[in-house]
C-alpha cells in the first residue's frame, strides 16, 4: 500500500524512532523532501505571495488535524517550510512519512 493511502497511526509507548535502514524505503516514496540528521523531514514550498503560502499552510493544517499528526509549519512571504518528526519519540516514525506523502498530494 502506498504511503499516501495509509492513515497516520498514533504513537503508543512501544513506538520508537526508526533508523536510517528502516526509513530509506519510506523516504523513496516522497517528492523533494530532505532528511535532516536522520531525525526529521523538511520541505520548503515557494509561493507567489504571502496569501498563497498561508492558504497552503491552512490546507496542510487541516490535513494534519484529520490525520492527528502535526508538523511544524514556518510561514513567510512567498515561503512555507515544513519540519516534521514524531516529538514523542524524538525522531522519525512511519507516521511522519505517511503525512509527508499526503502533503505531496496537496501540491503535486
Amino acid at each position: 500500500m502506498a504511503l499516501a493511502e495509509k492513515k497516520c497511526e498514533a504513537c503508543i509507548s512501544a513506538t520508537r524512532a526508526l533508523k536510517r535502514s528502516e526509513f530509506e524505503a519510506l523516504f523513496s516514496e516522497l517528492k523533494n523532501w530532505n532528511i535532516e540528521n536522520d531525525h526529521h523531514l523538511s520541505k520548503s514550498f515557494k509561493t507567489a505571495n504571502f496569501k498563497e503560502a498561508l492558504e497552503l499552510a491552512n490546507q496542510i493544517g487541516a490535513l494534519a488535524e484529520q490525520e492527528g499528526h502535526h508538523p511544524d509549519l514556518h510561514l513567510a512571504w512567498g515561503l512555507l517550510k515544513i519540519e516534521m518528526w514524531t516529538h514523542k519519540v524524538d525522531g522519525l516514525t512511519e507516521a511522519d512519512f505517511v503525512l509527508a506523502a499526503k502533503i505531496d498530494l496537496i501540491r503535486a
